[in-house]
Order: C-alpha cells, then structure tokens, then sequence
C-alpha cells in the first residue's frame, strides 16, 4: 500500500470540538485499485467520560465501503448531509471509490444506489463481510485496517471503463473549477448534449450534473465561511453562481442543514470548527 494520502478533506463540515480526542488519517491505495478507489480513510476517537458529540460531513459524490458500526456495507452517494454521532470509543474504515470508479464492480447504473445502504455481500458477493469485519479490527493500526480493506477489494479487480473514468475526469473538473456553476456551460465545455452528460452521470457517478456541480460549490461556500474569509452573503452568492442571495441560503441550508450565518458561528474558534480542506 502506498504512503498516507492528503485526500480532500472539504467533505467534513463540522468536527468534534478542539481537544477531543479524534484522529482522521488517508491512505492511497495500490497502484492496481487506483483507477477505482481514490483513498482509505479511517477514523477515531476516545470519548470515554465525555458527553456524547457528533461529526457533521457533507460528503462528495462518491460510492464508500465502511467497515464500522453494524454490518460492511456499501453506502451509494449521498444528496445531502448526514451526521454521524461519536459515543465512547469507537473506530471505523472506507474505501472512497473515484467518482465512477464503483460502477466496473456495479456493472448497471449507479444512480440504482444513491441515498441507499447495502450489505456488502449484495453487490460483492466474493467479499465475506465477517471476514473482512474480523480482518480489519484485528489490525491494531491505521494502516492495517486499511490494507484489510484493499486485501479484500484486491482479490477481484474489474476491467477497466474508459467512459466511467471520462465521467470521473468531468467531476474532477467541476470539483477543481469554481467557475462551473451551470450545467448548461459545463456541457458546451465538453461539446456534449445535455441529455448526453445527464444519462453520463446517473449511469457512471449516480449523481446528476446539477447536484454535482451545487455540491463542489456549496463545499467552497461551506469553506470559505468556516474559515471566517467570506461572510458578505450576497457577494458569495453571486460568485458561485447564484441569481439572488435567497435562492444561495436556501440551498445551503438544504444542504448543509443550517444557514450560513448559523454555520459560521457554529464554526467560529472555540465552536468546533470544520476540518478545512
């Protein structure tokens, strides 16, 4: 397995308060999986004798395995924001796959998994999830219970799709470019219909091009306010986009699960403020 990864860190909107004791470490996968997986990630924490906190994230739209709580499972991309609770002690790995990257092991639509959980076993079945479960709670490291994770997704690798990683490419570029806020440009931008780009995305990220296009801009808003930089509503609206500072609140809001007045309390120092990225 490679060295650990930076990995894009954006997606956590709201981490446990300063002091707590909570550790968040990336690994990149193997060369063989890369063109599938983007990183491992594992995570920890120790809340023994304290009240119970939560993590808030708002997730790219991506495919996750999650070795954790309950049972292995596959969870399809996310539309909004969830929040995961922290109690006691506890520990849990992913495997991030590439926007598009899932679909080779899927073999049909992706949008078939969106806002949906399931066992592992269901769509890899060569995976045995007590196995896998026992393999990666037996690692004492972060770093093992990764490779637990890759071991598993190794021993079967799929073929290649040029056009699963075509659709992986036009999400790097919406998540790279703050200028793409229209789907209507982004399509002129790649000489493609807009059906075409539509039917491309369901298909391969499970996730329309609007959606996708909303969330990589509500996470720089979410960034940007979380950082203290930019708290001028209107301008921020208009620079992602945005016709009026109304339509901008309420899609942060609907997104994030507060107003962007509340999340900048929410992450000004002493608060809990959310991971930048």
């Amino acid at each position: 397995m490679a060295a650990p990864a930076a990995g894009r860190a954006r997606a956590v909107l709201h981490n446990p308060v300063p002091g707590t004791a909570f550790w968040l470490h990336r690994f990149a996968p193997d060369p063989v999986l890369a063109p599938f997986v983007e990183v491992y990630w594992t995570v920890r924490w120790d809340l023994r004798g304290q009240p119970p906190q939560e993590q808030r994230v708002l997730p790219h739209p991506v495919v996750h395995l999650v070795v954790g709580r309950g049972r292995p499972a596959i969870q399809g991309p996310i539309t909004g924001h969830f929040t995961h609770p922290l109690r006691e002690r506890g520990r849990a790995v992913g495997a991030a796959f590439r926007p598009g990257g899932f679909h080779p092991y899927l073999g049909r639509p992706v949008a078939e998994l969106t806002d949906r959980r399931f066992p592992v076993e269901e769509l890899l079945d060569w995976i045995d999830p007590d196995a896998l479960e026992r393999a990666v709670f037996a690692a004492g490291e972060d770093a093992g219970m990764a490779a637990a994770m890759e071991a598993a997704l190794i021993a079967r690798v799929p073929q290649r799709d040029p056009l699963a990683e075509e659709a992986g490419r036009y999400v790097a570029a919406i998540a790279a470019d703050p200028g793409i806020t229209r789907v209507e440009a982004l399509a002129e931008r790649l000489g493609l219909q807009m059906r075409q780009l539509q039917r491309l995305f369901e298909r391969y990220v499970g996730v329309g091009p609007k959606r996708v296009i909303r969330r990589y801009r509500l996470h720089e808003a979410a960034q940007r306010v979380a950082q203290g930089t930019d708290q001028h509503w209107a301008e921020l609206a208009s620079a992602l986009g945005y016709s009026d500072q109304a339509h901008f609140t309420r899609d942060f809001t609907a997104l994030v699960g507060m107003s962007p007045a509340r999340y900048a309390k929410r992450a000004a120092p002493g608060a809990g403020r959310p991971e930048p990225g």
